[in-house]
């Protein structure tokens, strides 16, 4: 029975939680010893049978996680047990080429990057999944034009499409990060115990290049006994950077489904309860879900950052924790994301309501806009602005619509005909440049994404 949220299913899709399973990462770290062997015997450095039985032996699915664990109660050494196992299935003029000139972090180190490239393999394509939603959001809604707030407060209108587009073009950047990061991340190291390849010599760098090619990485440049934590860092901060983006969406559509703005809602299936005392509440649970794993996310950085600095050629003060770190960065992005697509592709969105809202200040909305046909009149800036101020705060005590207020000001009237004035009230003048922009992120999200779908 398991203890641990992150264990227990609650959390991350099937795929993503098997790939840090116990069983999973020895038949990683058996896939490595296999290539390393097979990689030896094509160069001539141990015969090519034994380079063959001990591939073959590897892939036999006889070394399990249960015998290793007996063989690691005698020797106290996880990768040592492992080595073990696998001589064990080997057969006798092969066992002394098991684990040829590696050190357990060879395995340890080149395991991981084998995880972050199956996780990475599953995150990528669910961001550009994400991307796609939101642009073909932004593209519904351009020509719904909503409240744009500052501060909390009503500040200009927006096209509510522009909302998506923001969060369509970042999750395009966040496909491209991935993609960039993946060969300095995803690196086979073969070194042995101090990065020198001392007992495979100067064939030690070919033997890497092709372990590497074998198992989809990029061959390290050069270690200590361990890949530069520097490259694990960065794994977790492009996440946790991802994971940000989420939650950024997430905080946007708790506060819209507020019930004093009610502009979206997240989809509320027949049969779900929001409240166990007050039948009538509809929560954002799910986005309220991404913000708080967010920040669980987020704490795993200064984790990683920290176990950048060791002692001389290498010491343990990173590895107990990282058996944590990246394993929880990668389901809990893999829970948030598909929490977010879920949310997108069922959103409510209330286009009367949105409307409604623009006018919840009865019209001062269109202030900057008034300022702006004022100056255009040439009537110089503070002049304009003071007129402005002066009829809005004059609207506001009296509970006018502020177009009726601007009518009856006889220095804005005079400025300004009854068809300019009334012009400047209609909101769909006042998109500015928001459908090009609408449209121009569409176009890059369709480029940037389409090799992932």
């Amino acid at each position: 029975m398991s203890i641990l949220p992150i264990d227990s299913g609650r959390y991350g899709t099937k795929e993503m939680v098997e790939i840090f399973r116990e069983q999973n990462k020895i038949n990683y770290q058996l896939e490595i010893e296999g290539a390393t062997a097979l990689a030896q015997s094509e160069i001539g450095m141990i015969p090519k049978d034994i380079g063959k039985n001990i591939l073959v032996t590897s892939k036999s699915g006889k070394i399990t996680a249960k015998r290793i664990k007996q063989l690691e109660a005698k020797s106290d050494h996880d990768t040592a047990a492992l080595v073990e196992a696998l001589s064990e299935k080997c057969k006798a003029e092969a066992k002394p080429w098991v684990h040829y000139g590696l050190t357990s972090n060879d395995l340890v180190d080149t395991s991981t990057s084998m995880q972050m490239r199956d996780a990475l393999a599953i995150i990528q394509p669910k961001v550009a999944k994400l991307a796609l939603l939101l642009s073909k959001m932004a593209l519904k809604y351009k020509n719904v034009p909503a409240v744009g707030r500052t501060h909390g407060q009503h500040a200009s209108i927006i096209s509510f499409g522009l909302k998506f587009a923001n969060w369509a073009a970042e999750m395009a950047k966040h496909v491209e990060r991935v993609e960039e990061i993946k060969k300095r991340v995803l690196l086979c190291k073969t070194l042995g115990v101090v990065g020198t390849g001392s007992l495979m010599g100067a064939k030690a760098l070919e033997v890497q290049k092709r372990v590497a090619k074998k198992l989809s990485l990029y061959p390290a440049e050069v270690t200590t006994q361990i890949i530069p934590r520097e490259r694990y860092a960065e794994y977790v901060f492009s996440l946790a950077l991802l994971g940000s983006t989420l939650e950024k969406i997430a905080v946007e559509i708790r506060n819209l489904q507020r019930t004093e703005i009610g502009e979206v809602a997240e989809y509320f299936k027949e049969g779900q309860m929001g409240s166990s005392a007050v039948p009538v509440k509809r929560n954002p649970t799910k986005s309220e879900r991404i913000t708080s794993l967010s920040k669980l996310l987020r704490s795993q950085v200064h984790i990683s950052f920290e176990n950048i600095p060791h002692w001389h050629e290498r010491d343990l003060s990173n590895s107990a924790n990282e058996r944590f770190t990246i394993p929880m960065c990668s389901i809990l992005l893999d829970e948030m994301l598909e929490a977010m697509i879920k949310i997108i592709q069922t959103l409510h969105v209330d286009a009367k309501k949105i409307r409604e809202n623009l006018y919840v200040t009865k019209g001062q909305i269109f202030s900057e806009f008034l300022l702006k046909a004022l100056l255009n009149k040439g009537i110089p800036r503070f002049k304009a602005y003071r007129a402005v101020q002066k009829v809005a705060f004059l609207a506001h005590d009296k509970e006018m619509d502020f177009i009726d207020a601007v009518k009856n000001d006889r220095f804005i009237s005079s400025s300004l005909n009854k068809r300019e004035i009334e012009s400047i009230f209609v909101p769909e003048n006042h998109f500015g440049a928001s459908l090009m922009i609408i449209n121009n992120v569409n176009k890059t999200v369709q480029k940037t994404v389409k090799k992932f779908i």
